[in-house]
């Protein structure tokens, strides 16, 4: 099905295409009928399980993402949305979790969609329009004990969206974000855990903590939820400019940050927890 605006060819570029909710998105485009490339940082590794071209890219190397953006345009002759989802996870006492995971999750989580999009602009520009869409967390709504450094960078994302969309929209191109609770992934297994030390305060909360956080994961939805959510968000002519999918009571959690007092929040949060 083509894409509304006119100058569209259904060429789509999904970052972390290899697996979990990126290569869920990437086939059911594909599905669709849309011309889909993926980026993995090691493509060769997954090419021959994806129905569609996976280029190599790590957010994180400005020259790896202009080689993978240039590649399409040679291809294809445009890139017309931008799907960011490649991230990392990462869980831990902030206290103890080491200055460079710490930055590894910013480089991945926040400044490599930046770079994304830098990179891909001036083409949306040339074609007078596009889509951007952030993959962030329902995460970043919230600072959650033991995945402060995870929430941090999904709230920054979605925060550095709102600003960059009103700079963008004079050009045709929209941008929007959209927020994933639980799902059933392999991200878990992805992630930065910073070790429950024996010798550590930390060590029964975060150790409880981490396993439920990992069972919430395991327990999560259908990954092809968020495919047919960014399918929505692509054929819509005027996307909002934030999107939640997930569990009702994930999506649920932020109404009621807006509305309760911070202390009875954040005493909800303790309690679901089980933290003193």
């Amino acid at each position: 099905m083509p894409i509304a605006n006119h100058y569209m060819s259904n060429v789509v570029l999904i970052t972390g295409g290899s697996s979990g909710i990126g290569k869920a998105i990437a086939e059911y485009l594909v599905e669709k009928g849309f011309k889909v490339y993926g980026t993995s940082r090691s493509p060769e590794k997954y090419s021959s399980s994806c129905s569609f071209p996976l280029l190599a890219m790590d957010v994180g190397d400005k020259q790896s993402i202009t080689e993978a953006v240039n590649e399409i345009i040679k291809r294809e002759g445009s890139i017309d949305v931008v799907v960011n989802n490649a991230g990392v996870g990462i869980t831990g006492p902030i206290e103890e979790t080491p200055d460079e995971e710490i930055e590894k999750a910013f480089n991945t989580n926040l400044y490599g969609p930046i770079k994304v999009i830098k990179t891909v602009l001036p083409h949306m520009r040339k074609q007078r329009g596009g889509k951007i869409i952030n993959i962030t967390s329902i995460a970043g709504y919230m600072g959650l004990p033991y995945r402060g450094i995870y929430s941090a960078t999904k709230a920054a994302l979605e925060i550095t969206t709102e600003a960059f969309r009103m700079e963008i929209r004079q050009f045709g191109i929209q941008m929007t974000n959209i927020a994933p609770g639980d799902f059933a992934t392999n991200i878990a297994a992805g992630r930065y855990h910073s070790p429950v030390l024996e010798e550590s305060p930390y060590k029964e909360e975060y150790g409880s903590t981490l396993a439920m956080m990992n069972e919430h994961v395991d327990k999560g939805e259908n990954p092809r939820h968020m495919a047919e959510a960014v399918y929505r968000i692509i054929k819509n002519k005027n996307v909002r400019i934030h999107y939640k999918e997930g569990a009702f009571l994930q999506k649920f959690s932020i109404l009621l940050k807006r509305i309760l007092p911070d202390k009875m929040y954040e005493r909800m949060l303790l309690n679901h927890y089980k933290l003193k």
